[in-house]
């Protein structure tokens, strides 16, 4: 078993868990759930510079520890402030460290902007716990639901009026999963088989994905020309978190990158 699937079986748990503990229609009255969404594929496609979707993110299996000294609160803040155009919250905890108050703490912080909720979406539960919190959109990932799941599970989400981002790793994830339900296509750098990054799939599979869908880059994302050389094929979002949350200050790790994501687009326009 390797780790997603160990993810996943845990998941599969926690949503049984869950479940007898608060009903559907119990998540249907929580204050948040008749929130009226924030369309962070609409910004995207507006944006005439790249544009970073911050994330808060503890740990991860790969990685272990990333920062356990700071508070979503005060990092989200910082990550808006600085111009990020959306918010990713971890709410898995055995795995990522992450919890549903992490979430409710930067929705209450940032009211305004877009929120993903990051977690590992395999049943339409989760997606009625993802209103309940205030989320904006959800993370489908290609590598752990079947074709059909992912058109069943966005079709539920569009029906609650969240935004799916659907993740894909490789071109047979991308072919096989892509439908009209999905607004984002989020091209994963990470190999999960034995976690190595490399931004060339994201150059490697831009042209595979059709301009009706928003595209955005995940993972490996440190450097601005790295940034700006996926802009130029055609990605509008660019999902960043260890490369901040690994820095003492991630704030200011944000306002780092933003920078120089500035100074190197007015030397090298694109």
């Amino acid at each position: 078993m390797n780790i997603l699937e160990k993810i996943v079986a845990r998941k599969q748990e926690e949503i049984q868990a869950a479940k007898k503990i608060k009903s559907i229609d119990d998540l249907e009255q929580e204050p948040l759930f008749g929130r009226q969404t924030i369309s962070l594929s609409s910004r995207l496609r507006e944006a005439t510079a790249p544009q970073i979707i911050s994330e808060f993110k503890r740990k991860s299996p790969s990685k272990g520890l990333i920062n356990g000294a700071v508070t979503p609160e005060i990092v989200t803040a910082a990550y808006i402030h600085g111009g990020a155009a959306a918010l990713s919250v971890l709410t898995d905890s055995d795995f990522f460290g992450g919890s549903f108050q992490d979430f409710l703490s930067a929705r209450t912080t940032n009211p305004g902007i877009p929120m993903l909720r990051k977690d590992f979406m395999v049943d339409p539960y989760q997606i009625y716990e993802a209103k309940a919190i205030g989320a904006d959109l959800i993370l489908l990932i290609a590598a752990c639901l079947s074709p059909a799941h992912v058109k069943s599970m966005a079709a539920q989400a569009h029906a609650l009026g969240l935004e799916v981002l659907l993740e894909v790793h490789n071109l047979e994830e991308l072919q096989s999963s892509l439908c009209e339900e999905v607004d984002m296509v989020g091209v994963n750098n990470r190999n999960l088989k034995n976690f190595e990054t490399s931004t060339e799939t994201s150059v490697l599979l831009s042209k595979h994905i059709p301009d009706s869908f928003v595209k955005i880059s995940e993972s490996g994302l440190e450097h601005p020309d790295t940034i700006l050389n996926l802009y130029a094929h055609g990605y509008k979002g660019f999902l960043i978190g260890e490369t901040f949350m690994k820095r003492s200050d991630p704030g200011a790790a944000f306002n780092d990158l933003q920078n120089e994501l500035t100074i190197n687009s007015k030397l090298n326009p694109i």
